[in-house]
């Protein structure tokens, strides 16, 4: 149990982590952007704000009810942004040994925090009328740069639009409790309402968020599918070297199989003429045999990769696809079959043969481990560095400890009339694309297969 609340503690930060395309990308922007730029600015901006508050000017002495209410609020406010500010700068400075969620939801309330600071900013020094609008645009492009395009970085911008959005009602407020005396002394025009000049405003501050946002989102397609169409050509070209290989291991197996052939005519010679038959020849034969054995085993690893072509296959359909070979809906069973998919997955760049291999026969493996009544449970699942697991459970009779670590090899099997090929198949066709599968299984309590597909890998060849 305490196991579990731990394993359970490693994953909780995960849970909120902001959804990233690329994990690896939004932390390094993330440091870049509020680490390496964000921190000093706010260092030199507080001593420039700090010292500000510190001079008392005519118009901070003066007793202005509102306004001068409004102005020690602030700096409340600033001493707390101050305090905050230093608590988020403990998990930017550690980097990269805190998870990615907690520097993400840092960023998010670091720019909250900001876009408060700033309307308490922009209301001291003109309110609606204060050059510090501009500022506003700048902390959008800020959130735009450290959170990733989607929800998260839409309700964050605008949150921070409606930063100004308050600046506006307490600046209208304000001058509604300055009497005609005070706003001439301070050089305020007064505000009938927000008007036309404010809804222009708060358009801008929107356009820009939406403006940043799709450029974002377009611009994360077309890296995307640059980096595709990259795997799609490596894995092209791994698999068509690996073809050539295989030819040229090909044309290895000539010399053994000319030794065999001379060495075969000179025992079928020696028979017709009734001599002796050389124990030489025979031992020629068998070395050149087991020669050509070892080529053509390497031969049928490598054509196995250069065997069909690289696609990019839709996971969804082609598993539907699969299932209804081994469990077609038309012939009854007592098996109950589920399976559970959700709606997006990464595309797979692979042939679709050895997918094909994979699924059919984990499937048939399931169904076959169960005699009679059972289950069997087929549950795919993409993690959130687009790694595809897929995950086939029955409820058979399980596999017993000392045959579980060597279900995989070649020719191995426990059943009366099996191969032995269908998991090393499995296995072959899984790590080929550098994945990995893995077994778990209590004897009479059913088996776990369970196959990870990362997101990126280039193909491995045979080993020779």
């Amino acid at each position: 149990m305490r196991e579990l609340r731990l394993e359970w503690l490693k994953r909780l930060p995960g849970l909120f982590e902001i959804t990233a395309r690329n994990a690896d990308r939004s932390r390094q922007r993330i440091l870049l952007m509020e680490r390496n730029t964000m921190l000093p600015v706010k260092v030199v901006c507080s001593l420039i704000i700090y010292n500000s508050f510190n001079y008392r000017s005519p118009w901070m002495s003066q007793a202005l009810s509102a306004l001068d209410v409004t102005v020690e609020a602030v700096q409340v406010v600033f001493g707390f942004y101050l305090l905050l500010n230093l608590l988020f700068a403990v998990p930017l400075l550690a980097g990269r040994k805190v998870p990615l969620a907690v520097l993400q939801w840092t960023v998010v309330m670091s720019a909250l925090l900001d876009g408060l600071l700033m309307a308490g900013l922009t209301l001291i020094t003109g309110g609606l009328d204060s050059i510090l609008f501009w500022l506003f645009i700048g902390l959008i492009l800020r959130n735009a740069i450290s959170i990733p395009p989607g929800f998260s970085q839409l309700v964050l911008n605008f949150a921070t639009s409606l930063c100004y959005g308050l600046v506006a009602l307490l600046d209208n407020t304000i001058m509604a409790n300055l009497d005609d005396t005070t706003r001439r002394a301070l050089d305020m025009t007064a505000h009938e309402d927000m008007g036309e000049p404010f809804l222009l405003r708060m358009l801008v501050l929107w356009l820009v968020a939406l403006t940043c946002h799709s450029v974002q989102a377009f611009l994360e397609k077309q890296r995307a599918a640059m980096e595709e169409a990259q795997e799609f050509a490596a894995r092209e070209g791994q698999l068509h070297a690996a073809g050539r290989l295989a030819a040229e291991f090909a044309h290895q197996i000539k010399n053994p199989l000319a030794i065999i052939r001379n060495a075969a005519h000179s025992l079928d010679r020696s028979v017709r003429e009734k001599k002796p038959v050389s124990p030489l020849q025979i031992e020629i034969i068998r070395e050149e045999v087991a020669r050509a054995d070892q080529a053509i085993t390497q031969i049928m690893g490598y054509a196995q990769l250069s065997e069909g072509r690289v696609e990019k296959i839709d996971l969804a359909p082609e598993i539907q696809r699969l299932v209804a070979q081994v469990f077609p809906p038309a012939v009854p069973t007592e098996i109950q079959l589920q399976v559970e998919l959700s709606k997006n997955y990464p595309p797979l760049l692979m042939q679709r043969g050895h997918l094909s291999e994979v699924i059919l026969n984990l499937l048939t493996n399931a169904r076959e481990a169960i005699n009679g009544p059972g289950k069997v449970t087929l549950n795919a699942e993409t993690l959130r560095d687009l790694t595809v697991v897929i995950t086939v459970t029955d409820t058979g009779q399980g596999i017993a400890p000392d045959k579980k670590g060597r279900i995989f090899e070649a020719y191995y099997t426990t059943k009366e009339k099996g191969t032995g090929l269908g998991l090393a198949i499995v296995k072959h066709n899984v790590e080929l694309y550098g994945g990995t599968v893995k077994v778990e299984s209590e004897l009479g309590k059913g088996a776990k297969f369970i196959v990870t597909f990362p997101a990126k890998s280039l193909p491995k060849p045979f080993a020779k």
